[in-house]
């Protein structure tokens, strides 16, 4: 690693809130090169800044402050970052929705190969990246001059939100492409955890048979133990549980200290995405289920006795 290396990570926020996600992508920027710069871009997300300076590890962060990052649309972003990373070795987003409309409008601009959801950084221009629905693992050197990945937040540790004293700089927005229009955001009142930084998730499948017993059965243990709900992407297709509740290749990647699987039979999809949680525990009433047999914990019951039981025994 060279003593000029600098890594470039782009935080996620919400122009008052930084979210977790950012804390994974600093640690995997920091085993990259030598400093860490992040830039915070939105609108009025002073306070963003000012999280993003606290982190440890963050030797600079650059913020950029215009009306039209307010959305933070992926367009706009990807040139905002454009503009910025000829000055580094290496830019990591996270792998999240927003990451994921962004790299690759950066890559393709830059002319790099993306490195998509790294799980290890093996060393500076080496990388480890799951594929095959995280079946396997790839380990993928790249000879680009800029290393451009989306990070995994559950291959990596999350950076201390204290400690740090970055110094902010005021960096100038770029113009506004004119490609996109944000129109408006509707947001559902959740008071729970955010489902991807989670320390408890509990999951419902198909069997739980509609919306009303979705909610019904798994919402008292998930209120007993402060948890985020989740679901299958079968339960989800159903119209059971809301899209963002989705855990897998195609929903969000959880990682959590406990994942609870209610009636989730464990589909490959299902299981790249919560595979990695530090304890499962699985409740379904067939004892062929593949959830079962990576689960830690298994019992086999009938889910609409078993759950409302383990919640009254809490």
């Amino acid at each position: 690693m060279t003593t000029l290396s600098k890594s470039l990570v782009l935080a996620e926020h919400d122009n008052h809130t930084l979210k977790a996600a950012t804390l994974h992508a600093v640690t995997a920027a920091a085993q990259c090169a030598s400093e860490v710069h992040v830039l915070v871009a939105g609108a009025n997300a002073g306070a963003v800044a000012q999280a993003a300076a606290s982190i440890a590890g963050v030797a600079r962060v650059l913020h950029v402050d215009a009306p039209h990052l307010a959305s933070q649309g992926a367009e706009n972003m990807a040139a905002q970052v454009l503009a910025l990373a000829p000055g580094y070795s290496h830019v990591l987003l996270a792998a999240t929705s927003s990451g994921k409309g962004i790299a690759p409008r950066v890559a393709a601009r830059l002319d790099v190969a993306q490195l998509s959801e790294i799980t290890r950084v093996v060393a500076p221009d080496t990388f480890e990246r799951p594929i095959h629905a995280g079946n396997a693992l790839a380990t993928v050197r790249s000879r680009d001059a800029i290393k451009l990945a989306t990070v995994r937040s559950t291959g990596f540790d999350a950076a201390a939100q204290d400690g740090g004293a970055a110094p902010i700089e005021s960096r100038e927005a770029v113009a506004d492409c004119g490609k996109s229009r944000f129109v408006g955001r509707e947001i559902m009142p959740n008071d729970r955890p955010e489902l991807a930084a989670a320390r408890v998730v509990v999951s419902g499948g198909r069997a739980l048979g509609s919306r009303e017993k979705f909610g019904e059965v798994l919402t008292p243990l998930a209120d007993k133990l402060g948890a985020a709900l989740g679901a299958s992407r079968a339960a989800v297709d159903a119209g059971y549980a809301a899209n963002d509740l989705q855990v897998g290749q195609t929903g969000k990647i959880v990682a959590p200290q406990l994942y609870i699987a209610c009636g989730i039979s464990g589909a490959i999809q299902h299981l790249a995405g919560m595979k990695d949680s530090k304890v499962i525990v699985a409740i379904n009433k067939d004892p062929e289920a593949p959830i079962f047999s990576i689960a830690d914990y298994g019992l086999e019951a009938d889910l609409f006795a078993a759950v409302p039981e383990l919640a009254s025994a809490i």
